[in-house]
């Protein structure tokens, strides 16, 4: 067991300061690593049903063999361990926008990342997936037009709590029907919130999506003694 608070890194980004920190929590006697970016707090070790979720109900909406998923939002990791924990995944990319998250990664910070970065089929892309979901190139580097069978994301707070201004577009009807040309037929998207489901954003959905379900994702709360819950938004295109 680790130190009651050490920062493992700390590092300036365009979105403003990035901190990886471990915790002793001492109700639970475990380590706890947190990330903040600048004064908020984006995820904890303490909370990762959700995140993993996120992964299985998306896979659960996809038939077949020889999976191809994009993650956009490495974090801690956990939603792309889930993924690879589905022996149907052929390759795995994830888009991670900051170069210091995959670096944590790389240099074995994160108690479970060699399990990820080891894993001949993960690559991952230090870029912006807001960026790339809206380009004709799309999400593999070298292979225009490349497209997945699930596209899972874990990025910003809520469709309407953005990180960046510039993800807004993103989760408008446009936005989500330029996402859908990197999907194959039938392929679909799932989206992590941290909010209870959105009738409004459940509409553009609807307006985009063939099918689409918001699912609860109800989690113990150590720190309150009580239930916390995250939403889980999982769109098919057929």
């Amino acid at each position: 067991m680790s130190a009651r608070f050490e920062e493992l890194h700390w590092s300036q980004t365009k979105m403003g300061p990035l901190c990886l920190r471990r915790r002793l929590e001492p109700s639970l006697q475990v380590d706890v690593y947190e990330v903040k970016l600048g004064d908020e707090f984006l995820m904890s070790s303490l909370f990762t049903i959700a995140e993993i979720e996120l992964a299985r109900l998306g896979l659960a909406e996809v038939s077949g063999t020889d999976l191809d998923v994009v993650v956009g939002g490495l974090g801690l990791g956990y939603t792309a361990q889930a993924v690879l924990a589905d022996r149907r995944v052929r390759s795995l990319v994830v888009v991670e926008a900051l170069a210091a998250v995959i670096g944590w990664h790389e240099h074995g910070l994160l108690p479970a990342a060699a399990g990820l970065t080891a894993d001949p089929r993960t690559r991952l892309v230090n870029d912006d997936f807001f960026a790339l979901a809206q380009a004709a190139v799309g999400f593999a580097p070298g292979l225009p037009g490349r497209r997945f069978h699930l596209i899972c994301l874990d990025v910003d707070h809520t469709p309407r709590h953005v990180l960046h201004p510039s993800h807004a577009a993103f989760y408008t009807a446009a936005g989500l029907r330029r996402l859908t040309k990197h999907l194959h037929p039938g392929g679909v998207f799932a989206l992590w919130s941290d909010a209870p489901p959105d009738a409004d954003f459940g509409a553009v959905l609807a307006a985009v999506f063939v099918r689409s379900t918001a699912y609860v994702v109800a989690f113990p709360n150590h720190l309150t003694g009580g239930e916390s819950a995250n939403t889980v938004y999982v769109a098919s295109t057929s």
